[in-house]
């Protein structure tokens, strides 16, 4: 077994606060929503009083009239048709009053004042509609909310005798969904788990990423044979995908205590990470094509099976995170991170993961990027316990392409 070797380091990683998610179902206090109000309208009143400052210190008061549309145009961006009337009749009874001071004309003051009548009406009605299509859009986010719910269920901090985490990023974030798939659910048979990646993105990559875990939830229940789970994945996007669609998945199960069953279609190879130390790339003993495409290769997938001890850890992930760039257009060097990063606690393991992976690409991903950790703990542990000595070190990463 050939081993590259990572050079080891001798700091710890500071802790990462972990990353807050937002609730969509959260009461706004009146007093934020108050004074976000407030600061929307301040900038059109400042402009206002801003011109009515400039004609009592510089006289010649019509050259400043026409700054006061501007009011009521600004308002319309923030504020709803209340604020934008209210700063539109101001603007008006300023520029009456800065007209009857600079004894303006009637014409000429008829012409004024019906210009920001015009444009307080028109941004009133601009405001009406951007409040509508924003509580469209609120809709939309909560119904894509649900949908990413309902389709990626959280993972339980425990399953079986396993401690888990999981880290999803959508590359859509306002979208809040995407392509990546992930599940982890106890059946008869023990623990079984998939991560995939769609070929595509938006709504059809999103359909057929349910498509892929509603079939895996019901046959990782039903089938005893990890395989005949992974074959009826197969059929069912065979006979529902289009000839360019699949999807890249693993799929394990741990059937028997100290085995984990691996089977790799497609996707990219697990990191398994022993008690003793180390960063193992788990390849695949035989290549297969992705989900939805044997038939063009012939191809079957095979069964790999690890020796999976107490301590043992187990991440999945998708290319989304191996295939994140930096600046400098360089990958990031996951296998290198989680041997620095790698500790008792899987969520935080993937905290500090995640933060590191965002530093690495500037704050935004490109790519909907998942992350899933499995670990068995030691019998003396506790679910609560600390990293444990030296993990912040870097540690060797091998290739087991046969599992062994």
């Amino acid at each position: 077994m050939s081993q590259a070797r990572v050079q080891r380091g001798g700091h710890r990683p500071a802790r990462s606060p972990r990353s807050r998610v937002a609730n969509p179902g959260a009461v706004v206090p009146r007093g934020t929503v108050a004074r976000s109000a407030v600061g929307a309208t301040a900038p059109p009143l400042l402009l206002a009083f801003a011109a009515l400052f400039a004609v009592l210190v510089g006289g010649s008061g019509m050259i400043w009239l026409p700054v006061l549309v501007a009011g009521p145009a600004l308002a319309a961006a923030a504020n709803g048709p209340r604020g934008v009337l209210g700063v539109g009749l101001l603007a008006m009874a300023l520029g009456a009053g800065i007209g009857a001071r600079n004894g303006t004309s009637a014409h000429d003051m008829a012409a004024v004042l019906l210009t920001l009548l015009a444009v307080t009406l028109g941004s009133g009605l601009a405001s009406g509609l951007r409040g509508r299509r924003e509580q469209v859009l609120a809709a939309v986010r909560s119904v894509a909310e649900a949908a990413q719910h309902a389709l990626v269920q959280p993972v339980p901090r425990t399953v079986g005798p396993f401690q888990a985490a999981v880290r999803y990023s959508a590359a859509a974030a306002e979208a809040r969904i995407g392509g990546d798939l992930y599940a982890l659910v106890s059946t008869p048979h023990g623990p079984r788990l998939i991560v995939g990646d769609v070929r595509g993105k938006g709504l059809p990559a999103v359909g057929t990423a349910a498509l892929a875990l509603g079939v895996f939830r019901e046959a990782a229940y039903e089938e005893p044979d990890l395989l005949a789970v992974v074959d009826r994945i197969e059929r069912s996007l065979a006979r529902n995908l289009g000839s360019d669609d699949f999807v890249t998945a693993v799929v394990a199960g741990y059937p028997r205590p100290g085995q984990l069953e691996v089977v790799n279609c497609g996707h990219a190879p697990p990191l398994l990470v022993p008690e003793s130390g180390g960063v193992v790339v788990v390849e695949p003993a035989r290549p297969a094509p992705p989900l939805g495409l044997r038939a063009l290769s012939g191809e079957v997938p095979a069964l790999q099976v690890l020796p999976f001890a107490d301590g043992d850890q187990l991440l999945l992930y998708t290319d989304g995170v191996t295939e994140a760039r930096n600046r400098a257009r360089e990958f990031y060097p996951l296998a290198e991170g989680l041997a620095r990063h790698v500790c008792a606690d899987p969520e935080r393991t993937l905290t500090e993961l995640q933060n590191e992976l965002l530093a690495h690409v500037g704050g935004r991903l490109h790519d909907d990027a998942a992350l899933l950790l499995l670990r068995k703990p030691t019998r003396p542990e506790r679910t609560a316990a600390l990293c444990r000595p030296g993990a912040g070190g870097r540690a060797p990463v091998s290739s087991r392409p046969d599992g062994g």
